[in-house]
């Protein structure tokens, strides 16, 4: 059995795992990078998550009414499809070009510390390094519920590629991904239901920001079942039963298409972490401090398979913690994090940074809030230019310091509104600066002279 030896290996192709490898590479450190996939060269983001799905997004937004559903949708794929592989061949040059980066095809497995066994087809090589980090990230899980492996049954992942369109697709959970897919296939022409065990939505969110993002969703066709969970999928080719229990309508529904929205799950079963000493927590995650180290010595865990916050950008910052420990001064930690956005692209985008008045409340801080939607935003007429009045805008200020301490933006363009917030809570611009601001217009941004001019004593 062939054996290479490394500085580092890294184990996973997603953000943070790639972009630690160029870093180390660059930096004369002898790199080996482990992916089991060819089809997901630069990580779940650029593949399967993140870029592929807002593709689509944006493509549903664009369909009219007497476009053909299935036309569109399987045109929408196909420049899906053509996106990511132009995106996943670039990110596999972009490691090819460093000298110093082995690019490794197949499964590995640890038989030792700091030491895996690489699998692919009947090969197998042995590969050892200094230092081991671990990104090999999420997957789906399906809730055990039966027949939730049926012909007809989709995770987040195969129902990007679901053919044929489904007329009516019944989705199963009510989180942001489930929310995402709902709204875009009642766009691309689908009837949707949503089953949401929750007696709301987004119990997380205000009260009023959930109510905002369910009537959106409303008014683009989506139907929403509360209180209710699905029991049993059942197989009644072409279609699909689905068995459901709840308070309120427990009429069974059938569908063309289900999507399971229920969670994901780390990617470590077939790794033999046991044999690297690396611990995992009751969900499986690896057990990471906040330099990123495992139970295992110089082994690090990087991404979603950490357990931390499944953003990409999370996984961006990762990296820099574990190059901080590597080649730097090692004073970088997950604990520098500050007022980190984010945002779910649904139409319009829901953005969040912060404390939202709900959690304020709970933590009984001394605050002022605003909240006004985004149809009766006088200063802000961009949605009206764009024809997507949808929405809300609301803040936290400390009514102390006029420290901004949240925002939850659903508006147009709250992807990018929300950076500005965040950026804003960092650099500690306080309210009152953000409500005098000059922006342009017609802008999103120019909300913030309106809205922050309502702040009131939290009730």
């Amino acid at each position: 059995m062939e054996q290479l030896q490394v500085d580092v290996l890294v184990i996973g192709w997603g953000k943070g795992g790639k972009t630690l490898a160029g870093a180390l590479g660059r930096a004369g450190r002898s790199v080996a990078v482990v992916e089991r996939s060819n089809r997901m060269y630069g990580g779940s983001c650029i593949n399967i998550a993140c870029v592929p799905t807002k593709a689509l997004v944006h493509r549903a937004e664009q369909r009219r009414f007497a476009d053909d559903a299935q036309a569109w949708f399987d045109a929408a794929v196909q420049e899906r499809d053509d996106l990511t592989g132009r995106l996943r061949a670039r990110n596999h040059a972009m490691l090819k070009e460093v000298d110093a980066v082995t690019l490794i095809d197949g499964a590995a497995r640890f038989v030792g510390p700091r030491e895996v066994e690489v699998t692919a087809g009947g090969e197998r090589l042995r590969v050892s390094a200094e230092t081991v980090v671990l990104n090999t990230g999420t997957e789906p899980a399906r809730p055990p519920v039966p027949g939730a492996d049926g012909p007809h049954v989709y995770d987040s992942t195969s129902l990007q590629h679901v053919s044929p369109f489904p007329r009516r697709l019944v989705v199963v959970g009510g989180g942001f991904v489930g929310l995402e897919f709902a709204g875009m296939f009642a766009r691309f022409g689908s009837q949707v239901t949503v089953l949401n065990r929750g007696e709301r939505l987004l119990p997380e969110e205000d009260a009023d920001a959930a109510a905002a993002v369910e009537q959106s969703l409303v008014d683009t066709g989506v139907t929403f079942r509360h209180g209710t969970s699905a029991t049993a999928f059942v197989d009644a080719r072409p279609t699909v039963v689905v068995q459901v229990d709840g308070p309120g309508d427990a009429t069974d529904l059938e569908a063309d298409a289900v999507l399971c929205a229920t969670g994901r799950r780390p990617v470590t079963a077939d790794l033999d972490l046991s044999a690297a000493g690396v611990d995992t927590d009751e969900r499986g995650y690896i057990v990471v401090d906040d330099h990123l180290r495992t139970s295992a010595d110089g082994v690090y865990a990087v991404g979603d398979v950490n357990g931390g916050p499944q953003f990409t950008y999370i996984s961006l910052d990762d990296h820099r913690v574990v190059l901080s420990a590597l080649i730097g001064d090692g004073s970088r930690t997950t604990k520098d994090r500050v007022a980190v956005p984010r945002t779910t692209f649904i139409t319009p985008p829901f953005a969040r940074v912060g404390i939202n008045a709900t959690q304020a409340r709970d933590q009984g801080r001394a605050v002022l809030v605003t909240s006004k939607p985004v149809a009766d935003i006088a200063a802000m007429p961009r949605p009206k230019i764009v024809e997507e009045t949808h929405g809300l805008i609301g803040f936290v200020v400390d009514a102390e310091s006029d420290e901004v301490l949240g925002a939850t933006l659903f508006c147009t363009d709250a992807q990018e509104l929300v950076n500005l917030v965040a950026l804003a809570m960092r650099a500690g611009v306080t309210a009152s600066r953000l409500r005098d601001g000059i922006w342009t217009h017609p802008s999103t941004t120019e909300a913030l002279n309106e809205v922050l001019a309502g702040l009131r004593p939290l009730a």
